[in-house]
């Protein structure tokens, strides 16, 4: 079947079966890398994208359930060559090491972010449950509390 997405302000026509999950059309039919696959369930977030602002996780997300949402992935965070303050808050506080689930963190992060510009700790804990097998959650907190401070002081 035919499927038109919006993906990072470009729209994108791809035939899909309708079961496809968002995560392997964003990859395999669209060349997006930056989202992960990770556990196939929708647990560990490493395919988070934005759709229409919302963190979500794709892995599991059929194609056919997307109506219209504008897709953002780690490829569109970033204003043309000026990345966004949390992708740069992660080279300022060395937040990855693998980096592999980097990406997905980056957009629950975001997403988190726009909605709570000043998080709690308690905060950060219910929003953002992506795994992150490195254990960089220490630096992940601290970039999102420099990000805060940051904004703040604007």
């Amino acid at each position: 079947m035919k499927f038109t997405l919006n993906v990072n302000d470009q729209i994108h026509d791809v035939d899909v079966e309708p079961d496809t999950p968002l995560l392997w059309v964003l990859r395999d039919e669209l060349g997006f890398k930056g989202v992960k696959f990770g556990c196939g369930v929708a647990a560990c977030g490493a395919c988070t994208v934005h759709l229409d602002g919302t963190a979500t996780r794709t892995c599991v997300l059929p194609i056919d359930a997307i109506d219209g949402e504008a897709i953002t992935t780690i490829e569109g965070l970033a204003d043309a060559d000026v990345l966004s303050g949390v992708q740069q808050a992660w080279i300022d506080h060395q937040v990855p090491q693998c980096g592999y689930c980097q990406s997905g963190m980056i957009m629950a992060v975001s997403a988190l972010l726009d909605e709570i510009p000043n998080p709690t700790d308690d905060d950060i804990d219910a929003s953002i449950t992506n795994i992150c097998r490195c254990g960089s959650y220490p630096r992940v907190r601290k970039a999102i509390h420099a990000i805060a401070a940051s904004k703040g002081d604007a």
